[in-house]
């Protein structure tokens, strides 16, 4: 689990694919610190297995899924990367629940300056837009944002120049691509409503038969 706090940004040494997986060198430091074999690290918010480190970086395998899923496939060598340890027990949680799963992936349409802050307008398929409310959380590109503004085929955040200044954000312009993972509490409550319906149907104590009886 992570919480979408940004630790360091790396840098893609290689990147060796197939037709169907690939494999990811990251130049990275500061998260070497405590790194074992076989631990999880979020990049650009998809949870990958370190399976190689020395002292300049770490090693990691991308499936098959992971690259139809999210923007991991158009890295290139030299390109940047949000890197952030799994959460250790006891640690502080500065974000929101972040799973490292990547629901799909958004499009940038629109930065519009205001004051000091930055705002990132992103358009996203509809399957991911119903997760996404006012004042909710998402994670882009692994980092934990509010979302400030739903339309209704895009989302909208305010980015202050902190965030910007630890993340590849500030590389990001319109028609630049970013990987999504929506909240995953709005996830639970509606697979848990869709047994809850089909638990009403069977049994004759129904939501709509309390109501008529006074409950």
């Amino acid at each position: 689990m992570f919480t979408g706090i940004i630790e360091e940004i790396g840098a893609v040494n290689s990147i060796q694919k197939t037709a169907s997986a690939a494999k990811l060198n990251i130049k990275c430091k500061k998260i070497l610190q405590d790194v074992h074999l076989g631990d999880s690290i979020a990049v650009n918010g998809v949870c990958l297995t370190v399976t190689a480190f020395d002292d300049g970086g770490f090693t990691a395998d991308v499936m098959h899924e992971t690259l139809n899923r999210s923007s991991l496939g158009a890295l290139k060598s030299g390109g940047h990367v949000n890197l952030e340890r799994a959460m250790a027990a006891g640690g502080r949680f500065g974000g929101h629940i972040v799973s490292g799963h990547i629901d799909g992936t958004g499009k940038i349409t629109k930065l519009e300056q205001d004051a000091n802050a930055i705002w990132y307008t992103i358009q996203c398929e509809q399957r991911l837009l119903r997760y996404i409310i006012e004042k909710g959380s998402i994670a882009i590109d692994g980092i934990s944002l509010t979302v400030a503004k739903v339309t209704e085929d895009a989302f909208s955040v305010s980015i202050i120049p902190h965030t910007l200044d630890e993340t590849i954000l500030s590389e990001k312009k319109p028609g630049h691509t970013v990987n999504l993972e929506n909240d995953c509490i709005g996830k639970y409550v509606e697979r848990l409503m869709q047994f809850e319906e089909i638990s009403e149907k069977e049994s004759k104590i129904t939501e709509k038969f309390l109501i008529e009886n006074g409950f």
